[in-house]
């Protein structure tokens, strides 16, 4: 009898620990990023004009997949079938830096990601640690998909290499631009933006589903991250599937020249600085000028 019960202690232990082993789940997340009011003229093409414009607001309305376990998770947007011109270098430029494109892997255990990024035709492997964000915890409670969530909160250093960070320069400042003559104008995007230094992050987790996971590079939480909010830019999760039937491979890609997030990041804000005085120096002529409104 007590051989029958240690066996069947064991046998216990054993399902539980792997079931836990091949654990995993499913999460489907809307990114939404309000955009300012873009007004985009390109000079003797009225067609592409249009096709700019509703790419523009493409690249701020985003469909992603998570899929994760106990320890890792990969997150990386939806392929959709897309027959709309890319359009310029600039274009492509945006639209890297929306969050979209690349499979972004974390290993909450190990505290590190790895995401393929692809930059003016360059294929980068960005490694490093995650960020340890200083969550504070707040009663405050809500239901999200029929899960009840809790709010946490943090502060970040905002990404310089992020477009969903740029924010409309203050009134008073685009004003003196628009007080100029017209041949002095600027015509370059980046003049009409500004980048804060820092933001809030409102998340909204629950414990009904323990993985210490999130959307893009959000982790640290006791809970599936189920919302996360900046702002500016809303990533809301509007579907969860546990222990799917077709399993995914977690694992990191491994293509691209490997680098840290620092040197990514200085990289694209070089070719930032290029591409603005390379369009400065055009003077807007025959190529596209983005203006924001107010």
């Amino acid at each position: 009898m007590k051989k029958t019960i240690v066996l069947l202690f064991f046998g216990l232990i054993y399902t539980n620990s792997h079931a836990q082993k091949d654990f995993q789940g499913m999460a489907v997340y809307e990114s939404k990023t309000k955009t300012p009011d873009l007004k985009i003229r390109m000079e003797g093409n009225p067609d592409a004009q249009k096709i700019v414009e509703e790419r523009m607001k493409k690249m701020f309305e985003k469909t992603f997949i998570l899929n994760f376990d106990k320890s890792a998770s990969i997150y990386k947007e939806e392929e959709k079938l897309d027959a709309t011109p890319q359009g310029g270098g600039g274009m492509r430029m945006m639209s890297s830096m929306t969050g979209g494109g690349g499979t972004f892997y974390k290993n909450v255990k190990d505290k590190a990601y790895v995401v393929d990024k692809e930059f003016m035709g360059k294929e980068f492997l960005v490694k490093d640690s995650l960020a340890n964000l200083n969550w504070k915890m707040e009663a405050e409670t809500r239901v999200i998909g029929g899960y009840t969530c809790y709010k946490a909160t943090a502060v970040k250093a905002a990404s310089k290499t992020d477009f969903r960070n740029f924010r409309p320069k203050r009134e008073e400042e685009t004003k003196k631009e628009t007080d100029k003559p017209a041949e002095e104008k600027k015509t370059n995007f980046m003049d009409a933006v500004e980048m804060p230094k820092e933001i809030t992050i409102t998340a909204w987790y629950t414990p009904e589903i323990p993985v210490n996971q999130g959307p893009e590079g959000y982790w640290g939480l006791p809970g599936l991250i189920l919302e996360v909010n900046d702002g500016k830019t809303i990533i809301l999760c509007s579907k969860v599937v546990l222990n799917p039937k077709d399993k995914v491979e977690i694992k990191a890609v491994t293509k691209g020249k490997v680098v840290t997030q620092k040197e990514y990041d200085e990289t694209v804000i070089k070719k930032m600085e290029e591409f603005r005085e390379m369009n400065q120096g055009r003077g807007g002529r025959g190529g596209m000028e983005i203006r924001i409104g107010h």
